[in-house]
């Protein structure tokens, strides 16, 4: 039996195989499950601990085929994540076919290799949903399976703040971090809407309940909070009581289109709509319209796609549908601007806020590295791979412009046109 050292060629017949299978060059090194190495020694590394992340690969030569190897644990990275997703950008947005892929210039490095073989199943981590798309019963299922995996985890990872969307940062001071700029993100919500004490607001996804505490404890307003997370809300219902704001908020476990609450007089939707879908996003825009009073806001706050392709229900399915936010859809601003004019709201501010999401993502991604043995623990180390790899590829797409993230306020006017908003933008553009 051969013994095969880290001088060996497996690493180079592994580098060439990638590179001839994937169609880009290959910007890392490699280190073989034999220990050899190949590639630019000032690079970082790409571990691939076992053949079975070939196979995945072959399978599915994109980022899903990439993701599964690496949520599995066979392929690891040795050095900075973010540097290896950078030089490893151009897998990241594309779907090859198989079929037009060139097999046939390395099938002896295959054999050799002993790479081939069928496919292998998918993590356990790998989410899968039935039923209609975006129907009562899978949009349950798709939130539970994301949000429904450990509030201790989700703590861990968000912070004390238990904010689930981008922060909004206001000081490079030192001592001011992620709470500090949620926080401020929760307060420009509440001024945007110009919460008054003693009006009712609805939260249509409040999360872990952190916007409606902030909302009737600083401006003094009534909150009816909705979301089809249990955990989600009994966390927010302790939090709610624990802050003595049970008379002022409450939590349900409510689907959005049940919602029969109205007229409020403010109405937020944060990191909602991306959950909705672009089909049903009209019918979702017209409920809240109806259940908003004359005169009443609304603050839209959606990530929004903006050099990515749209996605199809024949393309092969993304590492964040497979694994982060099923049936999650991403729409440019200016569709959702389209909607929710054809569902009545005029619409008065777009706010954009992508470099403030980009920071945000690091800061969880910070958050989760620096307690990685806890995260594992109250978790996998499969799903922890998820987030990791989710948030850190997240964040690069936010920084280099592929999606952005936008806040826009839009008013349900009275039958004269009146939106009892100011004529300048200083009372809601801060």
């Amino acid at each position: 039996m051969a013994i095969i050292t880290p001088h060996s060629n497996t690493a180079i017949k592994l580098a060439g195989l990638l590179q001839a299978v994937l169609q880009v060059p290959m910007p890392v090194r490699i280190r073989a499950w034999d220990g050899s190495m190949a590639g630019p020694s000032d690079a970082p590394v790409l571990i691939i601990r076992n053949r079975r992340a070939l196979r995945r690969i072959l399978w599915r030569p994109n980022e899903l085929g990439l993701a599964r190897a690496y949520v599995a644990g066979e392929i690891d990275v040795e050095g900075d994540l973010y540097d290896v997703l950078n030089r490893l950008a151009g897998l990241l947005w594309r779907s090859p076919d198989i079929r037009d892929l060139p097999f046939h210039t390395v099938a002896g490095d295959l054999l050799r290799l002993g790479v081939l073989g069928t496919q292998p199943k998918p993590p356990p981590e790998e989410m899968q949903v039935s039923g209609g798309r975006h129907s009562r019963h899978r949009d349950r299922q798709a939130v539970s399976q994301h949000y429904d995996v450990g509030n201790d985890f989700y703590r861990l990872v968000l912070g004390e703040s238990m904010v689930y969307s981008c922060a909004y940062w206001t000081s490079d001071d030192p001592g001011y971090g992620l709470a500090d700029a949620q926080r401020d993100k929760l307060d420009l919500i509440c001024r945007k809407l110009d919460l008054q004490p003693g009006e009712r607001l609805l939260d249509v996804g409040c999360g872990w309940g952190s916007l409606a505490i902030h909302a009737a404890r600083e401006y003094g307003v009534r909150v009816l909070g909705i979301t089809l997370s249990t955990e989600q809300a009994e966390f927010a219902r302790k939090q709610v009581a624990d802050a003595g704001l049970a008379d002022r908020v409450e939590i349900r476990v409510q689907d959005y289109r049940d919602l029969d609450d109205g007229p409020f007089d403010a109405i937020s939707s944060v990191g909602m709509a991306e959950h909705v879908g672009t089909a049903p996003y009209l019918g979702y825009a017209k409920i809240l319209f109806t259940q908003l009073k004359p005169g009443g806001r609304l603050l839209n706050h959606q990530i929004a796609r903006l050099h990515l392709p749209p996605s199809a229900p024949h393309q092969a399915r993304s590492f964040i549908d497979a694994y982060v936010f099923p049936d999650g859809e991403l729409a440019p601003v200016g569709t959702t601007v389209t909607l929710l004019e054809e569902a009545g709201f005029e619409v008065r501010d777009v706010h954009a806020l992508r470099e403030h999401y980009a920071k945000t993502l690091r800061a969880w991604v910070a958050n989760l590295e620096a307690e990685w043995p806890t995260a594992v623990r109250l978790t996998s180390p499969g799903r922890a791979r998820v987030w990791r790899l989710y948030m850190a590829a997240s964040a690069l797409a936010f920084e280099q412009a592929q999606i952005g993230v936008n806040q826009v306020l839009a008013v349900r006017t009275h039958r004269n046109g009146d939106g009892e908003m100011p004529a300048t933008r200083a009372g809601y553009a801060v």
